[in-house]
């Protein structure tokens, strides 16, 4: 859609397993969970207090691969990072 000189895009809504699904829109960042909680405690703090808040979705019992941060939760997925990443390259149509 175009409205005058700005142009729209069309939300895309991303599956990121289990029965989860998000819109591109909320996404923050996309993170891989063996190279961010590796090599330092940061990832692990941040991780921790989403947890003690209430904001840290598990999206599968399945072994975590990534994290998707968005605007209010962090969501834990079996997907891998690069997988949601490129799921959120593809155009609609």
């Amino acid at each position: 859609m175009i409205f005058g000189n700005y142009r729209a895009e069309a939300e895309l809504y991303i599956h990121i397993g289990g029965d989860y699904t998000l819109s591109d829109k909320w996404i923050v960042g996309i993170f891989d969970i063996d190279q961010t909680t590796t090599y330092g405690t940061d990832t692990n703090n941040f991780l921790r207090k989403r947890e003690q808040l209430g904001k840290l979705e598990i999206v599968s019992p399945d072994l975590p691969r990534s994290f998707i941060v968005t605007f209010d939760r962090v969501y834990l997925s079996p997907i891998s990072a690069k997988t949601i990443f490129a799921r959120s390259r593809q155009k609609q149509t």
